[in-house]
């Protein structure tokens, strides 16, 4: 049996987006690999845009998960109390926040990102009393109109239809590779403050991702964050981490930002926090800043206790330190692998970039990373390209993907960039 795509084109909204650059028709999966009706394997180094950090159909997740569906568990609750809620609560508590000495109360908001990211938003203008947002260039923080206020992708932003305000942009650290431009624009954003230091003039907070997922595994120094946090710390400005791409364990530890050894305000999770694919997200508030009235933010699905299931059993990961050490020895891996491309093909210009498992490689060409992309899928590598103009490869391997597939991966990237270059 062949691929069929004809009733894609025919009844879905032109907005599809990853069918195009992966066209398949898939019908299994299973940890690191993909299958296609026509049987053809593929190694996947996309997961999900980082939702499947655990694999595909893990184990562990799926014999809870048929369990508890069997069993009649509840699967739809708004923000009911359940015991499957409650399981979660208790385990997040004890296995991530605890052991890191993280006091953070629990929001949970609609299941995507973008949800965590509006609540994130409206509590710091809540908080204190005022508007205004920083934030950087080349971040990503979501598609709904608050999220997209603080996207840089200009793009992305179009799509809005109206003017996006009550936002200001400053450079992302090392994006221009200038050390001292970076500094100066956190040196002008302390001038700014100065100058219009009248409470209202104050941003209300500031949001980042430590590593800019679409915008090109832009990555920041523990230096810089460090700063970030000071400016916030002296002018009573919000911090907020986006962490729904780069945190659960992607970029080495649970927490992106853990090794900068800063304290965000708010927290975002989503993507792989439910550990199966399931839809969930939570937004992490220090308790002074749970200032909701019951159901100021709400949503319908907040409580899909089926991914109460699998985020639980995927805490099992985190109970201990291995788990932790065997993602930071493939991340070794795949720098070692990354810098070798580019010392081995200097005539692409290719710079090695990201941090953990959230790596790529930037090439001067903007075309030339979707054409390896495309020539990888051929040979059975799914893999996507990020940044403003598609000119980064970038990993996302499965953070359990066994060190023979991971190999066989990275292999097939050099064989493709040596069929395109």
């Amino acid at each position: 049996m062949k691929d069929d795509l004809s009733i894609f084109g025919e009844l879905e909204s032109n907005v599809r987006s990853y069918i195009r650059g992966y066209p398949a028709v898939f019908t299994k999966a299973k940890g690191s690999k993909i299958w296609d009706t026509n049987g053809k394997e593929y190694i996947d180094f996309f997961s999900g845009a980082g939702a499947l950090n655990y694999g595909h159909n893990e184990p562990v997740m799926k014999d809870k998960l048929v369990k508890y569906m069997l069993n009649d568990g509840i699967t739809h609750s708004l923000d009911m109390a359940t015991a499957a809620k409650a399981d979660f609560l208790k385990k997040f508590n004890e296995v991530i926040l605890k052991p890191r000495n993280m006091d953070y109360k629990v929001m949970f908001t609609g299941p995507t990102g973008t949800n965590s990211v509006e609540s994130a938003l409206k509590i710091a203008r809540k908080a204190t009393g005022r508007t205004d947002i920083i934030c950087f260039t080349n971040g990503f923080h979501g598609m709904t109109l608050g999220s997209l206020s603080v996207t840089g992708n200009i793009e992305k932003r179009k799509g809005a239809g109206l003017p996006l305000t009550n936002t200001v942009t400053l450079p992302f650290d090392k994006v221009d590779n200038n050390e001292e431009n970076i500094l100066s624009s956190l040196d002008y954003l302390e001038t700014y403050l100065e100058i219009a230091s009248g409470k209202d003039n104050v941003p209300a907070g500031m949001i980042l991702e430590t590593v800019q997922g679409e915008g090109g595994l832009n990555t920041a120094s523990f230096q810089w964050l460090k700063r970030i946090e000071e400016i916030c710390r002296t002018w009573g400005i919000i911090l907020i981490i986006d962490d729904i791409q780069a945190g659960v364990g992607r970029t080495g530890t649970y927490f992106s930002f853990e090794p900068a050894g800063i304290k965000p305000d708010i927290i975002c999770l989503s993507k792989s926090l439910g550990g199966y694919g399931l839809p969930l997200a939570i937004t992490l508030l220090k308790p002074e800043l749970d200032l909701w009235k019951p159901g100021e933010h709400n949503g319908t699905f907040r409580g899909n206790n089926h991914a109460f299931i699998t985020a639980a059993a995927s805490l099992l990961y985190w109970e201990d330190g291995e788990f932790e050490k065997s993602v930071q020895q493939k991340a070794v891996r795949v720098s070692e692998f990354l810098n070798q491309l580019a010392e081995l093909y200097p005539e692409l210009k290719g710079k090695v970039c990201g941090r953990g498992l959230m790596q790529g490689i930037s090439f001067q060409d903007d075309g030339f990373a979707s054409r390896v992309m495309a020539e990888a899928f051929k040979r059975g590598l799914i893999i996507e390209t990020s940044g403003s103009s598609g000119q980064v490869l970038k990993l996302l391997p499965p953070l359990t993907i066994e060190e023979e597939v991971l190999e066989k991966g990275l292999n097939i990237i050099e064989e493709s960039i040596k069929a395109v270059k």
